[in-house]
């Protein structure tokens, strides 16, 4: 009895940590998108957006370009930083 008690507790617990996992991650929307203006840095971005799903860079010779993509099903933001500030914000989301 204590082993089947056991068996459904692991896998309780396995399921409500796969579901918090899975929900931790920050849900892109037109509203917190907005929020990105011109010379906010990388992390300030982050903090809104959370991470990137992919990131380019580029260094040219006096400055750096850094690419944020952020890609939520067939939705897409596009944040460009030169020298860690944004420069430029694309998207096509929604709302």
């Amino acid at each position: 009895m204590k082993a089947v008690f056991r068996s459904r507790f692991a896998i309780l617990l396995l399921t409500v940590l796969f579901c918090l996992s899975a929900c931790g991650g920050k849900r892109l929307t037109k509203a917190n998108v907005d929020e990105v203006t011109k010379g906010m840095s990388r992390k300030q971005v982050e903090s809104i957006l959370g991470p990137p799903t992919s990131v380019d860079s580029i260094d040219l010779l006096v400055t750096k370009k850094v690419t944020y993509t952020y890609k939520q099903r067939d939705e897409l933001v596009t944040i460009v930083f030169f020298n860690d500030s944004v420069s430029s914000k694309e998207s096509n989301l929604r709302d």
